[in-house]
This record gives structure tokens, sequence and C-alpha cells, in this order.
């Protein structure tokens, strides 16, 4: 009765605007104080310190870091140059370069707000000048932009990885599967949507633009192919991918395209700072929650009552999708992650679920929330950017959302997707 007392005064305290992580350690707080005495403060303060100090979780900050270097660094300009040289010729080409961009941009900062903040303030526009409408341009940036927490490295499978205690090399070469297919799916979206309303091609394609594009942008390039083939090979942990793409991002901004100065790496460390600051301190008041769920025995009073239903692993599993559908309009991803992951893993152990599989379909829903209003924090930021209501970019979202869900679907019920890939390499 206490810890559904605590959850409710959670969601009462977000709803009326209280940080999240000032609200989760709150309720955690006053739960712990009244089902043991004053001295859970101490256990308090350690579970706090032990949340934040995971050594996984030291790639947040560095490759958000890295994203925030690439954007002052001149790199995302010469990325969509050289994509846009590569199918920019397709009707509908600066959509499908939208979509292109953003999966190369995702596999250096794994973060989406940082996607569509970066690439947003350069492609609305464009999009714009060439005919697209203001929403449509706005639902593929932001769409697009979800990429970045499903294909690696992305800050969620970092999170969720830590707390689980999983693989996140595992975690990142499962998500590699799942973000082709979205990508794909949203590459054919934005086909259709050229088509029906006779959308432009932006140019004829010429082998000799591409070369120099390619040439232009090949250091650029080499951000992504080092990060995931270092993970992949198991040359190097996660953590020490972020740090080499911080190290690279600098070499190259600075010394080869000579675009980073003094002011701007100030202006990326102060951004990775903030973005750090919030991300820790929800995983270190997370601990304290987790540690209260757990003494309650939450987890496995939800796992019993879920059995009591069924056992069948994939009805439990859309019982979950549902369940996370619904938190994903409500909590940003790593407040959600933060929230069902004590609770949900004693289930997904007991029916012998891969803890790799879930954490992708974790993810994939974490996607699709970003995109489903009241929210959608990444939908917001790109209908700043292009001076449009969220509810007139959602009618243009719908299709993307649909892609998003049916390939959540897919690598729910077919497992090979994530764990296939994964059987690869390991």
């Amino acid at each position: 009765m206490i810890a559904l007392l605590v959850l409710a005064g959670l969601v009462l305290l977000v709803m009326i605007n209280v940080p999240i992580a000032v609200a989760i350690g709150i309720v955690s707080l006053i739960g712990m104080l009244i089902t043991n005495s004053f001295d859970s403060v101490y256990n308090v303060a350690l579970s706090i310190f032990d949340g934040a100090s995971n050594f996984s979780l030291l790639a947040i900050p560095l490759f958000i870091l890295a994203g925030a270097l690439m954007n002052t660094g001149g790199i995302s300009v010469r990325l969509i140059n050289f994509v846009n040289s590569l199918i920019g010729f397709i009707r509908g080409g600066l959509a499908m370069v939208n979509v292109g961009v953003s999966m190369i941009f995702a596999e250096i900062s794994g973060s989406s707000v940082a996607d569509v903040a970066a690439l947003g303030s350069i492609l609305i526009p464009a999009m714009k000048k060439r005919g697209y409408s203001g929403s449509f341009s706005a639902a593929v940036t932001s769409s697009s932009a979800s990429l970045a927490v499903i294909i690696p490295p992305s800050l969620p499978m970092i999170i969720y990885g830590a707390m689980a205690d999983v693989s996140i090399s595992k975690l990142f070469i499962a998500g590699l599967a799942s973000g082709g297919i979205a990508s794909l799916g949203m590459f054919a979206v934005c086909y259709y949507y050229a088509v029906k309303y006779n959308l432009p091609r932006e140019e004829n394609f010429s082998l000799k633009k591409l070369c120099n594009a390619f040439k232009d942008a090949f250091w650029a390039l080499t951000l992504p192919a080092i990060i995931l083939g270092g993970i992949i090979s198991g040359f190097t942990t996660a953590t020490e991918a972020a740090g080499l793409a911080v190290l690279l991002a600098l070499i190259i901004g600075l010394f080869i395209y000579k675009e980073l100065t003094i002011s701007s790496i100030y202006k990326a460390l102060a951004e990775s700072v903030n973005g750090t600051s919030i991300v820790m301190l929800l995983v270190a008041t997370s601990a304290v929650l987790g540690l209260f769920l757990t003494e309650q025995q939450v987890p496995q009073q939800m796992a019993s009552a879920i059995l009591d239903i069924s056992n069948n692993k994939y009805i439990v599993l859309m019982m979950l999708n549902i369940m996370l559908f619904i938190i994903g309009m409500f909590l940003h991803g790593a407040a959600a992650i933060i929230l069902v992951v004590p609770i949900v893993m004693p289930l997904i152990s007991q029916l012998g679920i891969d803890p790799v599989h879930f954490g992708i379909i974790l993810t994939l829903n974490i996607a699709v929330g970003q995109q489903t209003p009241p929210v959608a924090s990444v939908l917001i930021t790109a209908s700043s950017i292009a001076k449009k209501d969220i509810w007139s970019v959602t009618k243009n979202n719908v299709w993307f959302i649909t892609v998003l869900l049916l390939t959540l679907l897919m690598v729910t019920y077919i497992p090979a997707i994530s764990i296939g890939v994964v059987n690869l390499f390991y």
C-alpha cells in the first residue's frame, strides 16, 4: 500500500512540474522513513553514491561531449553534404537526407535531443525553402532523431545496461538490426510522401560531386566507424569508445577542419555538463527508489500479479509494451528506465527472457515515447525549430510513429532480430 502511495506521489509531483530527479528523491526518502527509521537516511546516501559511481555510466558525459564537439566543429554540415550527394537525387531526397544524416549522427552522440537540435536547425529551414511543409519537415526530423536511441551508441542503453547489469556492448550490437529496420521504414514513408505531394529532387546524381563530398566528410565518417568498429570487434568497451570519440572529435575539429575555437569548446563542455548533470542526478536518485521498491518487494508482487494472468512470455511482453507505451507518454526516457527496470527485471528473469532482448524492446518504447505527446521531448524541440504546433506536426508524424511501432512488434516477437546479431559476435 505504501509503495503504491509513493508511486502515486511521484506521478503527482511530476505532473506539477517538479524536476523528475528531485521528485524521485523526495518520494523515495519519505517512503523509506515511513517504512524504516531515520537510520535509513544513511542507506539513502550510500545508494546515491553507488548509483552514480558505476564505471559504465562514464560513457554518458563522454558521448554527450563528442556530440557537442561535432556540432561546433564543422562535422554536421559535412555529413549533410555527403548524404545529400549520395541520395539527394531521389524524389523527396532532402527528407531522406534527414533520415540518413540522423543515422550517422546517432552513431556518434547517442542523444535524440542533440540530434534534433543540431540537424533540425539546418535541415528544417532548408526543407521549408524547397517546398516541404513546416509540419512534415518537423515530423521527419523528430522521428529520425529518435534513431539515436536505437542505433548505438545509445544513452538509454547505457543507463539500462548499468542498472540491469547487462553488457552494454551486447546491447549496442543488438540495436543495429532494429535501427536498420526503423531507418528503412522511415525512408519508405519519406518516398511515399514525396510521390504523393510531388516533392522535389535536390540535384542529379554526380559521381564527381559524391567523391568530393566524401573526401570532405571523410574524417567525420571515421568517427562512427571507429566507435562501432571498436565496440563490435571487442577492441574497446563502450566507455573507452566514448573517450576515443571525444579525442577524435577534438583532433578533427581543431587540426583538420579547423573550425573548433576555445569559445566553442567551452560551449560544448558547458552543454555536456548540463546534459550529464540531469541524467546522473536521475540515476543517483533512482538507486534510492530501487532500494525502496526492493525492500517493499514490489517487483516480486508485480511479477506474481502478471503471472496470475498469463505465464506466456509473449503475452507478458505485450502487457509490458502497453505499460511502457503509457509511461513513455508522460516520462522522459531516462526516468522511464529508472522507474521500470527495478520493477520488471525479476519478472524478465523468471520468464527466461533474454535481458538484452528486453533492453532493445525498452529502448524502442523510449523512441516511441519521444514522439507521443504530451511530454515528447524530441517532438517538442523539432516543433519549436519549425515554429509549428506539436499537434499539427503529430498529424504528419503518425506514419513515422507507425514505423517505430511496427519495428517494436517485430523485435518483440522475433527475438532473432536482436539476439541473432549478438550471437554473430559472441
